[in-house]
């Protein structure tokens, strides 16, 4: 097969236009190359929705601390939180904390 014959394919003169070859290689540019590019745009799509659903997590924590706060307005509240985690206690009072065998082997455990 010649290059006269070569040229005489009508595939071959549609992929040697002028415009077909500028409009190729300006889409393989603007897909690859330039600063905007689709893979850019891919990745920025994909942190878009990991920050959106970082969003939503971090709304259901502010209204569970908004409850709590809510909560802990009460002086009821405030003192039972008090007592339950900090151990805290009134002047002349004693507080005894009973540890069951089971829950001490699982704290040497760790």
């Amino acid at each position: 097969m010649g290059l006269k014959e070569l040229k005489q394919k009508k595939w071959f003169k549609v992929f040697t236009n002028t415009y077909i070859l500028v409009l190729t290689i300006f889409v393989i540019w603007m897909a690859f190359f330039d600063t905007n590019s689709l893979l850019i745009h891919m990745e920025l799509r994909n942190e878009i929705k990991k920050l959106e659903k970082q969003k939503d997590f971090l709304k259901d924590e502010i209204a569970k601390d908004k409850e709590i706060l809510e909560k802990m307005s009460d002086k009821n509240e405030l003192e039972k939180l008090a007592r339950e985690k900090y151990y805290m206690k009134k002047e002349k009072e004693e507080i005894f904390l009973i540890e069951y065998e089971d829950s001490l082997k699982n704290k040497q455990d760790d």
